[in-house]
């Protein structure tokens, strides 16, 4: 199975918390997961931006937007399950 590739989009607040640790208790071991602070780290608010993301938390799975964050409620366990996250 190939390795998945999982971005998180946070800027480090109460409310993202909460998202980041339901990416690490969903992944499987054949997904790599990377947190990006759009606080601290300029790659990410750039890669952000590329992504065409507006709001946190968001989840990015292999290059694509998780559906689940590209409205107003955010990550969800189903909708991270429907992207792909926990199928790695």
């Amino acid at each position: 199975m190939a390795q998945r590739h999982i971005e998180v989009f946070t800027t480090g607040c109460p409310g993202c918390e909460p998202a980041v640790n339901l990416v690490h208790e969903m992944a499987g071991p054949n997904c790599q997961v990377v947190v990006r602070d759009l606080r601290s780290n300029g790659d990410a608010t750039a890669k952000a931006a590329e992504y065409g993301i507006t709001r946190v938390p968001a989840v990015v799975v292999d290059g694509r937007v998780a559906e689940c964050c590209t409205g107003a409620h955010g990550p969800t366990r189903e909708g991270l399950s429907a992207a792909g996250v926990g199928r790695c």
